[in-house]
């Protein structure tokens, strides 16, 4: 019996599932015979049937998906505002001595978390949320903490009541969405790979 328990936790989403399409096959065709019985219109009842179970579980997933997609197309995207060698150009030297910080300490901010890179670039990474349908915005910049410089910058959007205390509405695994699949200037490369080029020598 425990390990059947054990089971279900684990697999909970295909559990939650199972009992919402039971929940309809139970639903709808006892509406449907009811209206039968009745003289009522079958359609109808099943088709209302089938909205008092649907509405309360799924009301946000369409307008959440089409929220999550919209601000992906309008906002979201990557941004190189100055390159390594531009960089370089305009601090003669400022490389130099600059050394990775293995253990990358970091301060809480107000909406996320801030981590030295080295003695001069700081990764920032903000989150914002939860607005509108589930509706979360983050933002990755490096920032030159010697005079604020911001020298890239990532925006994206999720969409997720499975955590940051998504309170009762955290079951609806299906809300879940880490990131953009289509983001602008991307041709500009990858975050990571700017990350590594400001790093600075690895000791």
């Amino acid at each position: 019996m425990k390990d059947i328990l054990g089971l279900l936790v684990l697999a909970w989403p295909l559990t939650l599932l199972i009992l919402i399409g039971i929940a309809f096959l139970i639903v709808v065709p006892l509406a449907v015979r009811y209206a039968g019985k009745h003289g009522r219109s079958k359609w109808r009842w099943g088709i209302g049937a089938f909205l008092i179970v649907y509405f309360p579980i799924f009301w946000d997933w369409i307008p959440t998906v089409v929220a999550h997609k919209y601000y992906c197309e309008r906002e979201a995207g990557f941004w190189v505002y100055k390159t390594l060698d531009q960089w370089k150009a305009e601090n003669l030297g400022g490389m130099e001595g600059l050394v990775y910080y293995k253990d990358m300490p970091y301060v809480q901010a107000q909406n996320g978390v801030e981590t030295a890179l080295n003695q001069r670039f700081i990764h920032v990474h903000n989150y914002e949320g939860p607005f509108l349908f589930n509706r979360w915005r983050i933002e990755t910049v490096i920032r030159d903490s010697k005079n604020g410089e911001v020298i890239a910058r990532e925006i994206g959007f999720s969409t997720s009541q499975e955590r940051r205390q998504a309170g009762w509405d955290g079951w609806k695994f299906w809300l879940d969405n880490e990131r953009c699949s289509t983001e602008n200037h991307r041709d500009q490369g990858s975050f990571d790979k700017i990350i590594a080029q400001f790093e600075g020598a690895k000791k």
